[in-house]
């Protein structure tokens, strides 16, 4: 059997799904995400939500004057789709550099209260964004409440992304933090314009991480984590080489004092140590040669970007995560606090 490397060297990856908040909340993330990544998907879900490509660009020159200096980063920037999203928007989009819309089913997740309530209300949009060549990024999940919440992604995927799917062959969807055998499935045998991202969590835990010693705020999202038969499923897909599945951290930061109590924020802050965690997840699969592609290369090609030139070293070193780091006037626990990880971002 061959030595396991213990260091690694990457393609500078991209982050396909990242929340970077607003303010003091997002001076205080933006640094963990740009020391790691090129690029990433910037979520729209602020309050106010990001549906004028005005406000677009607006909350893009607040991210970059919230980098440090010596940093490079680019975000790319989206907008909220809503039931009342003109389809003239799109145009004004596409020329403000904004590269896709996201689709939050109304009450689906944070701040999503705004979002879509019957998607047939978005067609003649959807089909502007067709011919604008703009993504449509989806939260894969309905929301009815007679749906239980370990079902609500694979009834998403035969009320939603079926029809979607047949409505607008030529739209590019990403199906965003997927976390069942059935979406990791169907994305498997869509076309060549359907993808998926995945992130470090649901790719290292199950529903019982919720669960373990007490009830686990920090390991609380939306999506739900699954089973652990949906878990091997994902990791499965990762590790595959398939093109359209790729890197999506979904780090969502919130204050430790809104994840602490009785009901809490839905969201893993994993920015900190996003590669650290996918390359355990990897690694424990045996399949640390397909980090690469999944970090680095798919994300960029299904988007129609050029893959970076610069690189990221990981090394085998253990350290520890901190157990709170500062988040504008509160605090933030990020997933793992306070225990040892075994990879290290050089």
């Amino acid at each position: 059997m061959p030595a396991l490397p213990d260091v690694i060297q990457l393609t500078q990856p991209d982050d396909w799904h990242l929340h970077l908040r607003d303010g003091a909340a997002l001076a205080a993330v933006l640094p963990a995400t740009a020391r790691q990544f090129a690029r990433a998907i910037v979520m729209p879900n602020l309050r106010p939500p990001v549906t004028t490509a005005a406000a677009a660009v607006a909350y893009r020159q607040r991210i970059l004057a919230a980098l440090p200096a010596g940093m490079a980063f680019t975000p790319l920037m989206t907008l909220y789709l809503t039931d009342n999203t003109p389809p003239e928007e799109m145009r004004r989009a596409k020329e403000a550099g904004v590269v896709a819309l996201k689709l939050y089913p109304a009450g689906a997740t944070t701040n999503s209260d705004a979002g879509v309530t019957d998607i047939r209300k978005c067609h003649a949009t959807l089909e502007a964004m067709q011919r604008q060549g703009l993504l449509l990024l989806v939260h894969g999940e309905v929301t009815d409440a007679e749906i239980d919440i370990f079902d609500r992604e694979a009834v998403f995927i035969d009320r939603v992304m079926q029809p979607l799917r047949r409505q607008f062959p030529e739209l590019k969807v990403v199906f965003e933090h997927i976390t069942t055998t059935e979406a990791a499935q169907y994305v498997a045998e869509a076309g060549p314009h359907t993808a998926a991202t995945l992130t470090a969590h649901h790719l290292l835990y199950n529903r019982n991480a919720l669960f373990t010693g007490g009830l686990r705020p920090h390991y609380y999202c939306l999506p739900v984590l699954k089973k652990e038969k949906h878990r091997q499923a994902l990791v499965q897909a990762a590790t595959s080489g398939n093109p359209r599945f790729f890197l999506g951290t979904d780090s969502a930061p919130h204050a430790s004092v809104m994840k602490e109590q009785s009901v809490c924020g839905a969201g893993c802050y994993t920015a900190p140590a996003a590669l650290e965690l996918y390359a355990e997840a990897f690694e424990a699969a045996g399949a640390l040669d397909k980090l690469e592609g999944f970090a680095s290369h798919f994300g960029a090609d299904f988007y129609g970007l050029p893959r970076n030139a610069g690189t990221v070293t990981l090394r085998r070193e253990a350290w520890t995560l901190p157990e709170v780091l500062p988040f504008g006037d509160a605090t933030i626990k990020p997933l793992r606090a306070g225990e040892t990880l075994n990879w290290k971002l050089q």
